[in-house]
């Protein structure tokens, strides 16, 4: 793409819709991203309402380009939400939203690829001692789902983002109190998969769980509230439901890094983690990640960082259509197109 085709290439419409919330944004030049505004999924019939609102907010900008990073896997043009009744054609989107171009890359895709333009200060390290170079990282983390990603060193590009539903494996409990979380988790929805645990409702559930266990009438429970009692002691259970499940992550991250060979680290997103960070800090996650036997000390080397950027989902949405539109130029430069 030529300087001048470059320059009209600008605003680029950016999203990272989860199941909860929409982030909207605009790249109005290279890696500066503004104007970011948050819509309530619920409050929109289609995520073109969505979108137009929020291009309305901003002025109705003439947008060419678009990348949306989204909690869901992409396998073709026809996109049907896992955690939200959003379902849509990638290619009547477009056409709405009268863009040029518009991409969908799964959002933990997106998660991953902005750690590869992440400043240090946007980082806290949990444990471990220094990364590898060239070495594949591992990327994950509890929201409304479980996301799971990874990047893999490349030597055209520095390095490529996995898309994949790794929050969807089977969950294996560790020790006889998982065991009994996993059988009430089990009986109630029959397969179990480690996002049944690691996520706003995974809190809950194991909360319900524990509470069944010791015979507690339980009310109804939020994580918010979970996370609350348990930081302020003012519940016994909730402390130990908040333990659970950051032993829990260690365990599925410990898994992950052990998979994908991750010495260059673990990178911890979504919105949960920040919300506890101090007691993160000293909560049972990195002895457990630690805990595999004959791998103790290569997972003891691994450094795991919590991502305390605000919206890497736009950011690595943004690095995508980049790379999309790189691609794109250079293959008409090949007479490819």
């Amino acid at each position: 793409m030529s300087t001048s085709q470059n320059k009209k290439s600008y605003p680029r419409l950016l999203a990272d819709i989860g199941g909860t919330n929409a982030r909207f944004a605009l790249e109005v030049m290279p890696s500066k991203i503004d104007n970011v505004e948050v819509l309530a999924c619920q409050d929109y019939n289609t995520v073109v309402d969505a979108a137009k609102t929020y291009l309305s907010k901003v002025g109705n900008p003439v947008v060419r380009f678009g990348a949306f990073a989204i909690a869901n896997p992409v396998l073709g043009d026809w996109v049907q939400m896992t955690n939200h009744h959003w379902a849509f054609s990638i290619e009547t989107t477009r056409q709405a939203l009268n863009l040029e171009s518009l991409i969908l890359i799964n959002d933990f895709t997106a998660q991953a690829y902005a750690i590869t333009k992440m400043p240090l200060s946007e980082l806290m390290q949990v444990g471990g001692s220094s990364c590898e170079v060239y070495a594949p990282k591992a990327v994950l983390g509890p929201g409304t789902g479980l996301g799971v990603s990874g990047l893999i060193p490349c030597n055209e590009c520095g390095y490529t983002a996995l898309a994949g539903e790794g929050g969807h494996v089977s969950f294996a409990p560790f020790d006889d109190t998982e065991i009994m979380i996993w059988q009430y988790a089990k009986k109630k929805y029959g397969h179990v998969s480690a996002e049944r645990f690691l996520s706003g409702a995974g809190l809950v559930l194991i909360y319900e769980a524990l509470a069944n266990r010791e015979g507690i009438k339980h009310s109804k429970m939020t994580p918010e509230l979970i996370s609350e009692q348990a930081l302020s002691g003012n519940s016994p259970l909730c402390r130990l439901t908040l333990d659970i499940f950051c032993a829990m992550l260690g365990t599925v991250s410990s898994n992950l890094a052990l998979t994908l060979g991750a010495r260059g680290g673990v990178y911890l997103c979504g919105g949960i983690i920040p919300r506890f960070i101090d007691y993160f800090k000293t909560s049972p996650f990195r002895i457990r990640f630690e805990n595999k036997g004959r791998f103790d000390a290569y997972l003891a080397a691994i450094p795991v960082y919590v991502v305390l950027a605000k919206y890497p989902g736009i950011s690595g949405a943004a690095v995508a259509l980049e790379n999309h539109l790189k691609d794109y130029s250079l293959k008409e430069v090949k007479g490819e197109k």
